[in-house]
């Protein structure tokens, strides 16, 4: 657990086995949406709830996250559903209330969110999570150890935030780079951008146009869309100050 003195989120403590270790340490605020399962939760943690240390919200935690999922600085630890797990942490890389996520997810998805750059799995969840801090995949979880068991093997991811991503453009301008995995990146990003756009900033950044899109850094795509970013704004510029020049009525001959 990340020794710090924030609260701590539980999304899905279902009977409540990791709530009771996390409540040795500190005070939790736990999101359930299963009606049974929270009644069992109410009921087993009854003293903890009066005195509380524990702050047990039923419902979906997507309904309670705006901005930010609590108004204070706080650490998400959580074995997550599968189903949601994904969407849950691009949401806590968001808020910048979150300053650790530590929870345990479906290993497929830890990998695409830890992988590096040239490995297989890196993708446009790795250039995000690694846009926001440190990540570590810190062990796997083998189906044996869950009854029933699943079919897949889970593993604990840890981001240690270091700052909250929120930009819709750049999660767009990754959707499109990574399009196509295995094909060419300026190839994705053409389908989407002004392929002499994109070949003047290729140029000017000195990237190698047949580059694919898990050989390039974080970094790199970072330059990429601030580039591309500017240069479309400049663009947009211009096209207004000519609409407004062409808009201006002319002065009568004298």
């Amino acid at each position: 657990m990340p020794k710090s003195s924030n609260k701590i989120v539980e999304i899905g403590p279902g009977l409540g086995d990791l709530t009771k270790k996390l409540l040795e340490q500190k005070d939790v605020i736990a999101y359930e949406i299963d009606r049974d399962l929270c009644a069992h939760l109410q009921k087993e943690f009854a003293d903890r709830i009066e005195t509380g240390r524990l702050e047990l919200r039923c419902g979906d935690v997507l309904d309670h996250w705006q901005d930010h999922l609590i108004e204070e600085k706080y650490d998400l630890v959580a074995n997550l559903p599968y189903y949601v797990a994904t969407n849950i942490v691009l949401k806590a890389l968001e808020d910048s209330n979150c300053e650790h996520i530590l929870v345990m997810l479906q290993k497929e998805v830890a990998d695409k969110f830890s992988a590096k750059p040239k490995e297989r799995e890196f993708s446009s969840l790795s250039v995000l999570a690694q846009s926001a801090g440190e990540v570590k995949r810190l062990f796997i979880v083998k189906p044996s150890s869950f009854s029933p068991a699943p079919k897949v093997d889970s593993a604990v991811l840890l981001i240690a935030k270091e700052r909250s991503l929120k930009d819709e453009g750049f999660k767009e301008f990754l959707k499109a780079a990574f399009s196509q995995p295995r094909k060419k990146l300026f190839k994705n990003l053409s389908a989407r951008y002004d392929k002499e756009l994109l070949n003047r900033i290729f140029s000017e950044l000195g990237l190698d146009q047949n580059i694919r899109p898990h050989e390039a850094t974080t970094s790199i795509y970072h330059r990429i869309y601030a580039t591309l970013k500017e240069k479309i704004d400049e663009s947009k510029q211009l096209s207004t100050d000519r609409t407004k020049n062409s808009a201006k009525p002319t002065k009568p001959a004298k």
